[in-house]
This record gives structure tokens, C-alpha cells and sequence, in this order.
């Protein structure tokens, strides 16, 4: 797979621009890659989709300040994303009107002269919540999600008639899915528009229902979605798969499926960021004499030395042994916390050994001081 280019680079725009800079920039691109001035050319045609991909995302306040913290990564992780999915009838249907009424590029968007467009209906986003354990969020995962959602009426099509049969225009707005009222004023006649109250804005009536959906073009369905999670996400994080939402009544583009991530708490390494935490507990003859232990890491466990004079508090870290950064340039370490683990029941015999350290001149050695007497004396002790 290709790597996507950044998408302040495919609209030509800064990092700083204004949605109305961007709004202008994008109009440009498609206007210059439009499949109809671009007839049997399928790198215009990837153009003009790459020019759609990065303004879906940079025109949403949400998704671009997603998009400037963690890049590509954070938008589809290998399977999400807003434009990567997006056919170009989804395209014309939701941006068509970044051009506006009455424009000379109307017509490349469906759009019919002066007689205006009824907006794209979407229907709404599901959201759900996703649980990952650690080595989830390590590692990224492929998992399977089941979702109940509105998909359109395989009975109708989705249009809410009786066998898909045609729909009727509605006599109240003659089609247009607008109501006009003239009211005669002091200043004259003012003319106001509101949607029909009898199509609902569809501009469309059902005069026969589907016996399936009863009319709405739509159906619940039980799916389950395969998700690919890409490794580094984080507690809170938000992703998206888009179409992948409810169908709207009757017709239109699909909404999104919004996964939070939730993070699970592991019983034995805490995350810190990108790093990984763990507190190693020793006694304090090892500490003292050195020692080698395994210690457990995301991707099993390790053996490290402890060297000779270890104190409490100090910290070891395993370079590359934390979480991936989500986007794929850098990878968290494992910090490895020294903790001493001091006794609490001790034998008659361990006791008095240790009164009789405790006793030794060398039991607490001053600076510069020898101190192997007092390490040989634990050392049979222990041993």
C-alpha cells in the first residue's frame, strides 16, 4: 500500500490555514481533477479522491486536530478513516456544495441550474467503547465487533416503497422539498422558505409502504465489523470507520462507527505514556551482593543484572521494550523501579544474626570506609 501523502501537502495549504483557506484550496483541486474534465484518467481520478480524503478530515475541527497529533495513523490505523472509503458518489453527494447555487461548476456536482439542491441527508454515528488490554495497545490488534444498526430495506432498496416501486412527488412542494410563503408586508412582499411539512424536506412521498421496513427504507441488522487497531492507541482515543452508522429513512449516505478506546488495567506493568513501568522487589542482600532476575516485559519475560550497591529507587530502563507511538516512528522503554523488600517476620535465629550486624561497626560503614566485611557477613547469612 502507498504511503498517503500529508494532507496540508495534497490541498497545498499550511498547517495554519483557516477552514475558508482550506474550503478555497480544495474547491480548486477538484475543479482541476474533476473526473468530467478529466475523461479516462485514473490519476486525475485519484487526485481528485485524495483532494476529498484530506478535506473531509481538515474542514472537521475534531478530526484535523486528531490528524495534527498523530497523522495518518490516528485517522484509519490500517482500516479506519473518513475519505480512504469513500466511493464518488459519496464525494459529489457531500461536498457538492462547496461550490454553492448558481455556480458554473454546479453541474459536476448534479446539481440542476437554478433550481437548487436538497442537502445529503446522513444518517446518524454509533459509538461504541472497545477494551484493550496492554499488549493490545502494544502490539495493535484485529478484532471483530458486533453492532445492531439501520441498514437500508434489501426488500424496497431502501426507498420505502412497495417492491422499490418509484416514488411520488409531493403535491405540497411539487418535489422540491421546500415550502415558498409571500407575505405582504409594509415594505413589500418577503419571501420565506421552510422545509415541506409533508415530505419532511424528501421532496418524495411513499404512496404504497414496503411491508418490510413499513415505509422507513430501512431495517435493523445485527453485523459484526472486523477492526483493525493499530498499535500506540490510547484511553480516550477516538476512532472512526466511516459509513459504517446508521442509514437515514429512505435514502442517503450511511453514518460513522465511533470506537473509544478503553484501556484495561494490567495487574503486574503500568503505562506511562509510551513507557512501561514496573516495580522490582528485592532483598537487600541482592542489592547489596548483585544479582540476575527475569523481569516480565510486554513481549515476555527478560533476564538483567542487578549490579553490586543497588539503592532503592533507583531505576533500570530496557531500551525499545515500551509502546509503539502511534505513528510508527518511535517506540516507548521499560523503566524498571528498584524497590528493597525488608522482612517482616523473621526467625529467632535470623533475628539475632541481624541484632549482631546491626552491632558491627561495619553494619553501617561511613564514606570511603571498607565495607566487604559487612557484605561477606550477609552473604553467609542469606546463604
Amino acid at each position: 500500500m502507498a504511503t498517503k501523502r500529508d494532507y496540508y501537502e495534497v490541498l497545498g495549504v499550511s498547517k495554519t490555514a483557516t477552514v475558508e483557506e482550506i474550503k478555497k484550496a480544495y474547491r480548486m483541486m477538484a475543479i482541476k481533477f474533476h473526473p468530467d474534465k478529466n475523461p479516462n484518467d485514473p490519476t486525475a481520478e485519484e487526485k481528485f479522491k485524495e483532494a476529498a480524503e484530506a478535506y473531509e478530515v481538515l474542514s472537521n475541527t475534531e478530526k484535523r486536530q486528531r490528524y495534527d497529533q498523530f497523522g495518518h495513523r490516528g485517522m484509519n490505523g490500517g482500516g479506519f478513516g473518513a475519505g480512504g472509503n469513500m466511493s464518488m458518489e459519496d464525494i459529489f453527494s457531500q461536498f457538492g456544495d462547496i461550490f454553492g447555487q448558481g455556480s458554473p461548476f454546479e453541474s459536476f456536482f448534479g446539481g440542476a441550474g437554478g433550481q437548487g439542491r436538497r442537502p445529503v441527508r446522513k444518517g446518524s454515528n454509533l459509538r461504541i467503547k472497545l477494551k484493550l488490554n496492554l499488549e493490545e495497545i502494544a502490539n495493535g490488534a484485529d478484532k471483530k465487533i458486533k453492532v445492531k444498526r439501520y441498514v437500508a430495506c434489501q426488500t424496497c432498496s431502501g426507498n420505502g416503497s412497495k417492491n422499490g416501486t418509484a416514488l411520488s412527488n409531493c403535491t405540497r412542494c411539487n418535489g422540491s422539498g421546500q415550502e415558498r410563503r409571500v407575505v405582504n408586508t409594509m415594505l413589500g412582499q418577503m419571501v420565506s422558505t421552510s422545509t415541506c411539512s409533508t415530505c419532511n424536506g424528501e421532496g418524495k412521498i411513499v404512496t404504497d409502504r414496503c411491508e418490510t421496513c413499513h415505509g422507513e427504507g430501512r431495517v435493523t441488522e445485527e453485523e459484526v465489523i472486523p477492526v483493525k487497531i493499530p498499535a500506540g492507541v490510547g484511553e480516550g482515543m477516538q476512532l472512526s470507520m466511516s459509513g459504517k452508522g446508521n442509514v437515514p429513512q429512505r435514502g442517503g449516505m450511511p453514518g460513522d462507527l465511533l470506537i473509544v478506546i478503553e484501556e484495561e488495567p494490567d495487574e503486574v506493568l503500568k503505562r506511562d505514556g509510551n513507557n512501561v513501568v514496573y516495580d522490582l522487589h528485592i532483598n537487600f542482600a541482592d542489592a547489596a551482593l548483585g544479582t540476575n532476575v527475569e523481569v516480565p516485559t510486554i513481549e515476555g519475560k527478560v533476564k538483567i543484572k542487578i549490579d553490586p550497591g543497588t539503592q532503592s529507587g533507583k531505576i533500570l530502563r530496557l531500551k525499545g521494550k515500551g509502546i509503539k507511538d502511534i505513528n510508527g516512528y518511535n517506540r516507548g522503554d521499560q523503566l524498571v523501579h528498584i524497590n528493597i523488600w525488608t522482612p517482616k517476620n523473621l526467625t529467632r535465629e535470623e533475628t539475632t544474626l541481624l541484632e549482631r550486624l546491626r552491632d558491627s561497626p561495619n553494619f553501617a560503614p561511613k564514606p570511603g570506609k571498607d565495607e566487604k566485611g559487612f557484605f561477606e557477613k550477609m552473604k553467609e547469612f542469606f546463604q
